[in-house]
């Protein structure tokens, strides 16, 4: 199993990392190591994310590396990040 971004979501943890960078680049590089840390586990425990809270009835899961959420579903023999977002932002129904 593998984890892959959505071009969508691959942008939005790339703004994020940026918007972190603006003020404070070690803060940037710790979130990306840490993000990256958490979604390495993903191949092996694909359901250790929580449904997301907003929408218990769908098949997506997140993960919390705060302050953002990651949003993922798996397909198959792939985790797919469908979305990164910020705590403070409400979620859509995707």
């Amino acid at each position: 199993m593998e984890v892959k971004f959505t071009p969508s979501a691959r942008l939005q943890f790339l703004e994020a990392l940026a918007y972190i960078r603006r003020d404070n680049p070690e803060a940037a590089l710790k979130f990306r190591r840490k993000a990256e840390k958490i979604l390495r586990r993903l191949p092996d425990f694909p359901e250790s994310g929580r449904a997301i809270p907003e929408f218990p009835e769908l098949p997506h899961r997140e993960l919390i590396v705060a302050p953002y959420r990651f949003f993922y579903r798996t397909v198959g023999e792939t985790v797919w990040i469908i979305a990164v977002w910020h705590g403070a932002q409400l979620p859509h129904k995707p």
